[in-house]
């Protein structure tokens, strides 16, 4: 799916920012990003939400046009199936200085993103001891450095960093067989004192 997906969006408005500042919403994106399009039933049941709650963010979602109708899937006109506009979103905090809305708004989804991240991870510490031994070993793993870096090499490494990401994560998934799990990958650079 996310070959025919622009592979990420820049956001820079306040309104597509607030909308990711709630996790319900960051759930169903996460849940269309690893299934595919889906109706606000199928939604609901994955999210273990109510139809009309998963009805309301998807709309909310919609304004902000980090989804959209695929009405090509629906089997009849009271079907509405929803997809991504975008295989991944990205911002950064320079494009929303000026505006203290905009900044409240940064703020709220970048400390959402980092909650959302950080359950994920603690999840996987939960569970790890029932997946199959390949996935204890090796696959699954957690890394950090300490780089000393001007602006620019920060922006350097950022990039290299993404373009990696980008090439996984846009790489058609091969229809060989073989079992796949979704899989989170996390990149954080940002200034630190140890």
């Amino acid at each position: 799916m996310t070959d025919e997906l622009p592979a990420a969006r820049r956001i820079s408005d306040a309104l597509a920012l607030s909308a990711l500042a709630h996790p319900l919403r960051r759930r169903l994106l996460d849940l269309l990003k690893v299934h595919g399009p889906a109706t606000v039933g199928l939604l609901a049941e994955r999210s273990g939400e109510a139809v009309g709650s998963a009805s309301h963010h998807l709309r909310v979602l919609a304004k902000s046009e980090l989804i959209e109708e695929a009405p090509e899937l629906a089997r009849d006109r009271r079907e509405r199936w929803w997809r991504l506009t975008s295989a991944e979103v990205r911002w950064a905090r320079g494009d929303f200085t000026g505006d203290p809305a905009a900044a409240a708004a940064h703020e709220a989804a970048g400390s959402l993103l980092l909650e959302r991240q950080f359950a994920l991870l603690r999840s996987w510490a939960a569970r790890s001891a029932g997946y199959p031994a390949p996935w204890r070993e090796g696959c699954a793993m957690s890394a950090e450095a300490w780089l000393r870096l001007t602006p620019g090499e920060a922006r350097e490494f950022n990039a290299q960093l993404l373009a990696l990401i980008d090439a996984w994560a846009s790489r058609p998934v091969p229809e060989d067989g073989a079992a796949r799990e979704p899989v989170l990958v996390l990149g954080h650079t940002v200034p630190a004192a140890p």
